[in-house]
C-alpha cells in the first residue's frame, strides 16, 4: 500500500473512531460557565466572562437528600434532574445527575436519553430495571435485573430503558449520573401518543397493528412528564 494511501486510510479510521466515541465536547479551558441569558445560540451555551464567575456558578442547593412527591404522578415517580440549566458550571463538562423517587409500584417508564449513557445507583429500596437493544436480525433483546440498595446498573446511550419499583408497600430512591450536561429524555409513550400536533392515527394504527379507535383513545389521554 502506498504511503499516501495508508496515511489517508489511517486518518479516515481516526475520524470514524472519534465520531463513534464522541459525547459532549471536551473543554478547552478550566471552565466555561454557561451564560444562560446570552442571545447567542451555539451547541451548548456561550461562556460567561471568567472575571464574573464565582463559586455560586458551580453550586446548587438542590436538597437531593430530601424525598420528592411521587403521589401526584400517574406513573408514580419523580425525577429531579441537575443539568446545565440548573447548574451553569456544568457547561462543557459533559456530566449531569438526577435523583429519582419511586412510589410503591411506581416506575420511571420506558424512555431514552439521546445524548447520554446513564449509570444508576439504588440508594433505598428495590428496583427492577432494564434496557432493550436496537433492531437486529434476532429482534430486540432485553437486558434486565433486580437491583437492591447499593447496586449499580448501566443504560447505554440512546437505548430504551426503564426502572420499576416492584414492592407494593415501600418506596425506592436512586441516583443517576449521565454523560452529558444536557442528556435529554424521550419518554416513549408521551412522544408517540402525546406529540403536538398528534401523529396520524393511520400511521400509528399500522405501526402498532391495532384499530384506529385504540390509537385515538391513547392520544386522548393526558401524558404526564415526570421529569422536573
Amino acid at each position: 500500500m502506498a504511503p499516501a494511501t495508508y496515511f489517508l486510510l489511517v486518518s479516515l479510521l481516526a475520524v470514524v473512531a472519534s465520531q463513534a466515541i464522541a459525547s459532549d465536547p471536551s473543554p478547552l479551558q478550566d471552565f466555561c460557565v454557561a451564560d444562560i441569558h446570552s442571545p447567542v445560540k451555539v451547541n451548548g451555551f456561550v461562556c460567561k466572562d471568567p472575571m464574573a464567575v464565582n463559586a455560586d456558578d458551580f453550586f446548587k442547593a438542590a436538597n437531593l437528600d430530601k424525598p420528592r412527591d411521587t403521589m401526584k404522578s400517574k406513573v408514580g415517580s419523580n425525577v429531579t434532574l441537575i443539568n446545565v440549566m440548573q447548574l451553569p458550571g456544568l457547561n462543557t463538562l459533559g456530566i449531569s445527575l438526577a435523583r429519582i423517587d419511586y412510589a410503591p409500584l411506581g416506575q420511571n417508564p420506558p424512555h431514552t436519553h439521546p445524548r447520554a449513557t446513564e449509570i444508576l445507583t439504588v440508594l433505598e429500596g428495590t428496583l427492577y430495571v432494564g434496557f432493550v437493544t436496537s433492531n437486529t436480525d434476532n429482534g430486540n433483546k432485553l437486558f434486565a435485573k433486580v437491583l437492591n440498595k447499593g447496586d449499580v446498573f448501566v443504560f447505554p446511550q440512546g437505548l430504551i430503558h426503564f426502572q420499576f419499583n416492584p414492592i407494593h408497600d415501600k418506596p425506592a430512591v436512586a441516583i443517576a449520573a449521565l454523560s452529558s450536561q444536557n442528556p435529554g429524555a424521550i419518554t416513549i409513550a408521551n412522544a408517540v401518543f402525546g406529540s403536538k400536533p398528534p401523529i396520524s392515527d393511520d400511521v400509528l394504527a399500522k405501526a402498532f397493528q391495532v384499530q384506529k379507535g385504540t390509537v385515538d383513545w391513547l392520544q386522548a389521554q393526558f401524558w404526564e412528564n415526570n421529569h422536573n
